[in-house]
Order: structure tokens, then sequence, then C-alpha cells
């Protein structure tokens, strides 16, 4: 037996689902399923992540340039 029979035979209201509020923003071309909100929370995450790799792009190079030489995992030809 279902879910929604259950409920029904014994009296019980449907079951409240938590479904999230659909975006209404407006839509960046009308033939495009991508919203404005949509669009902003992509540049969003994308700068983040721009970011993120910088910010790992110079930590890769302190390590190389220096963390490692100085440990002696290797030399710098040069």
């Amino acid at each position: 037996m279902g879910e929604a029979k259950r409920r029904r035979d014994l009296g019980l209201p449907p079951r409240q689902t938590s479904r999230q509020p659909r975006d209404t923003s407006p839509r960046v071309v009308s033939w495009l399923p991508l919203t404005r909100q949509q669009a902003r929370s992509f540049m969003t995450w994308t700068s983040r992540g721009a970011w993120g790799g910088i910010g790992l792009l110079v930590v890769v190079w302190l390590v190389v340039r220096f963390v490692g030489p100085a440990l002696g995992w290797w030399t710098l030809q040069g």
C-alpha cells in the first residue's frame, strides 16, 4: 500500500514536502532556461574558484621556490 493511501485510510492529512521555492527571477534570454539569479550565482562561484586557484598557485610557487630548496628536497638550477 502506498504512503498516500495509508495516510488517507488513517484519516491523516497529506504529507508536507519541503520543496524549495521556485526561482521567479527573470530569464537572461527568453528561450534559455537560465535565470538572472542563476547567472549571478554562477559568476559568484566561478569568481571564488578563480581566487582559490590563484591562492593555490601562490602556495605551490612558494613551496617550489623556497620551501623545497630550504629543506633539501631539490636544488634550483640557474
